[in-house]
């Protein structure tokens, strides 16, 4: 049986470095010593087994990221996935989340604003208080009190006092001439005062108000401790509430959090922190009644008595509160509309989940379409790769991917197509190839060497074989033999037709020697017009040299005329017919010139004349009899060289469109 998980393990071990596995036993020795630890077992050298694990996982991060990115991303599939997320799933992400902080900021302000307005609330009746005693004091028109037990003597007083007490619990009324109140600073010019003081070691709701008597004033002061029994007395929207007062920072640092207000630092004073008692939140509406804890900072006055004057400071009020409760209290001035909206809301939101499930849902099926199709694709492929073009993808529906299918499909049969057409090439040129080998073993292995005749010839075909034909054969002991032909067409048919021209001319001029050129034309005239069709011919130029005579006898059958150049001057030899198997019975003539010694003989075929240059201009004979002058005093092979160098830079063409063949000879 074999274990695949655990030979893939094995192989992945194998790769890895040794410091890879260094830092993979770390983070294991790190788990193990962890465990111990969780166990009960105090190890030693711990902390630095952390630190060095640490160090580990963040070096094999860095290490496998590009690896388990090539590893995720190389399949289509979660390469699609990953694009749905960063499109789909991380916008909603973030606009849930972005929600989720607006909804969480928007309660916390709103619980913010419960607590203001429920303190703010009690201020109110505590300023209420301060003004009805110092107004009932007012109208007596007697000498103003000294202190409470004698403001409680005037009748009026004592029953704003007794109406107080009921919702104020633990309200003081006091009588003050110190107005260091009225000027704290950044307060303007008044003759009253509310808010919260700092004042022997409490956190009091106090009002001042001026009462102005016949002949001095005095400040009422009505204050209510801030207790737990008043916190509990808040609305029921909110939760357990929190009081801590701070205190201005002496200098120097700081052990606690220090919280920086007004310009300067303070510092909470926890033994002053004042918690409601019986507050409780009520139990959650639904799943998503989630608790939501605040806290939000209030200003407070700090009466030190050692101070001439008062300053501010800050309390943080913490809170806790369900947002279904503020909600509640929210929309409670629109009656039962409210609830529909609230309804309406929920209704939205489930709404906007079933879409986006639905979108999910679409988008899974869409990505399995697409990588079906592209998973078949990539087995096409690997077909392909082995060399089976038989294969077909499956077409599932008619879509563009269909059509992509489609199109592999007809692509893969082409291919199968072109590789047998390449194969029946690939034989055919194989062929061609041999072909060439028995052509070139058709032309001349080594020109003959006789005294008096230096000899080159060269023959570039345009293509695997060639339709031109040279052939220098030796006749006797003073006598040579030279041939220039060029078949009509090219390729195999022109080959095979040379092939014949050699074949019959090496006979008709080995049985013979002595037959003079023309006759021998005439017989390879009959022959080739009885042996080929119709539309089959050559041009043909056959000349003997006699070294001891001097003498160059020739027949021209329709060639282009070689140059016969002497002291100079050039003779174009002409004589003799039209081409070779076209007619059965056509007569030829012979010509003959005296050789001077040093004369030089060039025959050539019409590949070497016909080269156009840009301008659409021909090499042409004339060009050419100019190269032949300017080099005649060269060596017949440099010279052979030289000609099909010019007539291929006057082309200039990058494939050459003709049969190329010259022949040179330098007689006596």
């Amino acid at each position: 049986m074999e274990f695949r998980p655990l030979n893939r393990l094995l192989a992945i071990w194998r790769r890895l470095t040794q410091l890879d596995r260094v830092a993979l036993g770390m983070l294991i020795l790190f788990a193990l010593v962890w465990a111990a630890g969780w166990a009960g077992w105090r190890m030693p050298l711990r902390g630095f087994l952390t630190f060095l694990a640490v160090l580990a996982a963040v070096f094999l991060l860095i290490r496998w990221l590009g690896w388990v990115r090539n590893q995720v991303l190389w399949s289509l599939r979660n390469r699609l996935i990953i694009a749905y997320l960063f499109i789909a799933v991380v916008p909603v992400v973030l606009l849930l989340t972005i929600t989720t902080v607006a909804a969480y900021l928007t309660y916390l302000q709103l619980g913010a604003h419960v607590l203001n307005d429920e303190l703010q609330e009690r201020v109110s009746k505590v300023e209420g208080t301060a003004e009805a005693v110092a107004e009932a004091i007012e109208k007596t028109g007697e000498a103003l009190p000294p202190d409470e037990s004698s403001a409680a003597q005037i009748a009026s007083v004592s029953a704003i006092l007794d109406a107080a007490r009921k919702e104020l619990p633990g309200i003081r009324v006091s009588f003050s001439r110190d107005e260091r109140f009225l000027r704290r600073p950044g307060a303007a010019m008044q003759n009253r005062f509310t808010g919260l003081v700092e004042s022997e070691e409490k956190l009091w709701i106090r009002a001042l108000v001026v009462a102005q008597g016949r002949r001095d004033r005095v400040l009422v002061s009505a204050a209510v401790p801030c207790s737990p029994e008043l916190l509990d007395s808040l609305t029921s929207a909110l939760g357990p509430i929190q009081l801590t007062p701070f205190r201005p920072a002496p200098p120097g640092r700081q052990e606690g959090p220090v919280l920086e207000l007004y310009g300067r630092q303070f510092t909470p004073v926890r033994a002053r922190e004042i918690a409601s008692r019986r507050r409780a939140l009520g139990p959650p509406a639904n799943w998503f009644d989630r608790q939501v804890n605040g806290a939000a900072t209030l200003e407070a006055v700090y009466d030190d008595p050692s101070e001439s004057e008062v300053s501010k400071v800050p309390v943080l009020a913490s809170f806790s509160v369900r947002p279904s409760q503020l909600t509640r209290l929210l929309f409670a001035s629109l009656g039962a509309v409210g609830d529909l909206i609230v309804t309406g809301l929920i209704v939205i939101a489930m709404l906007f989940l079933v879409l986006e499930v639905a979108a999910l849902i679409t988008g899974i099926v869409l990505t399995r379409t697409i990588t079906h199709a592209v998973a078949d694709l990539y087995e096409a492929t690997q077909h392909v790769r082995t060399g089976d073009f038989s294969h077909r993808v499956r077409l599932h529906r008619r879509d563009q991917l269909g059509v992509l299918a489609e199109s592999f499909n007809a692509m893969t049969s082409s291919i199968g197509e072109l590789i047998e057409e390449q194969r029946k090439r690939q034989r055919l040129e194989n062929e061609l190839s041999i072909a060439r080998e028995v052509q070139e073993q058709l032309f001349p292995q080594q020109l003959p060497v006789m005294e008096g005749v230096q000899l080159a010839a060269v023959c570039r075909p345009a293509r695997t074989v060639s339709g031109d034909y040279y052939d220098v054969i030796r006749l006797g002991p003073t006598r040579l033999g030279i041939a220039v032909a060029d078949i009509s067409g090219k390729g195999i048919s022109a080959a095979l037709l040379m092939a014949s021209l050699q074949a019959a001319l090496r006979s008709q001029a080995l049985q013979d020697g002595q037959v003079g050129t023309d006759d021998l034309v005439a017989r390879l005239n009959k022959h080739l017009f009885l042996n080929t069709s119709d539309d089959r011919y050559a041009t043909f130029f056959y000349a003997v040299y006699d070294t001891a005579t001097r003498k160059l006898s020739y027949t021209n059958a329709g060639h282009v005329a070689p140059f016969y150049v002497c002291d100079g001057h050039a003779i174009k030899l002409e004589e003799g017919g039209t081409v070779v198997g076209l007619f059965g019975d056509c007569e030829y003539t012979e010509a003959m010139l005296h050789v001077a010694p040093g004369s030089l003989l060039v025959a050539y075929s019409d590949g070497l004349t016909e080269p156009e240059n840009v301008y659409g201009e021909e090499f042409g004979p004339s060009r050419l009899l100019e190269e032949v002058l300017r080099h005649r005093e060269e060596l017949p092979r440099r010279l052979a060289e030289d000609l099909l160098a010019a007539a291929e830079q006057w082309g200039g063409a990058p494939e050459q469109a003709d049969d190329m063949t010259v022949l040179v000879a330098r007689l006596g």
